[in-house]
């Protein structure tokens, strides 16, 4: 395993959002030669918010990106601990839906023995071009598992932890979510937890990624997909002002 470079997560952001920031480039370039251009005062008005818009994009994006990804405790992993409310797994599940940047880095934190790596991609499902993206890039590691999101190649009641980082919320319906926590409940030993980390559609997210922040649920979603599941939320907490942990138990 190699460590993280120091830009490591601003970077794969942008080569698997490529697209948006061609786009933004090229909306700069047009406002900037609109605003030099045209006469009409309104007109360059509008320009100039045009490229203020763009501008703000890029580097709010971009630099949120740089510092949850890169400078902040998510990948230092000092959150564990309180996520896992002193538990000491021997037996973990980690879950992904496409794009596995942690499974290693976490379980060389933990220490496991027992350690199992799902893969829930489905083609016809995750349709998100940057997900694809990311899945081209960045193959599963060795030993991962494919698995439906609502069926995994898993004991019941064998697991101390079922992990997800940063991926479920590809999962876009209500329905899937709670058939996927179904499934953790079901791999879960009694007491067992599940680890959810995800952007949440909230204020912070909007501000800083735009309509972007569409793509993520809210937190008010995960706890009902969790709960309807049949887990328990037991803890519920930020790793930056962007992202958030939710710890849910099978009692």
């Amino acid at each position: 395993m190699t460590a993280r470079g120091p830009w490591q997560g601003m970077w794969t952001i942008a080569r698997l959002n490529w697209p948006f920031y061609v786009a933004a480039v090229a909306a700069l370039l047009a406002c900037a030669a609109a605003v030099m251009l045209l006469t009409s005062v309104p007109l360059r008005l509008l320009a100039a918010l045009g490229f203020v818009g763009a501008l703000y994009f890029m580097v709010g994006s971009l630099g949120v990106s740089h510092v949850v990804y890169d400078r902040s405790d998510l990948y230092r992993w000092g959150w564990l601990a309180r996520a896992l409310r002193d538990l000491q797994p021997g037996k973990v599940v980690c879950c992904h839906a496409g794009f596995d940047e942690c499974s290693e880095a976490l379980r060389a934190q933990l220490g496991v023995a027992h350690w199992i790596v799902l893969d829930h991609f489905d083609a016809a499902r995750m349709t998100e071009p940057s997900i694809r993206r990311a899945r081209r890039l960045y193959p599963p590691v060795d030993g991962t598992l494919p698995a439906a999101y609502d069926r995994w190649p898993e004991e019941a009641a064998g697991a101390d932890v079922v992990f997800a980082l940063l991926a479920i919320h590809e999962l876009r319906s209500d329905a899937e979510r709670i058939a996927w926590f179904r499934e953790a409940r079901r791999c879960l030993r009694q007491g067992g937890l599940t680890v959810v980390v995800e952007h949440t559609r909230d204020v912070a997210n909007f501000l800083a990624f735009g309509p972007g922040f569409l793509h993520f649920h809210s937190p008010a979603t995960w706890r009902h997909c969790g709960q309807a599941a049949g887990l328990r939320l037991v803890d519920e907490f930020r790793v930056t002002p962007w992202v958030r942990v939710f710890s849910m138990e099978r009692s």
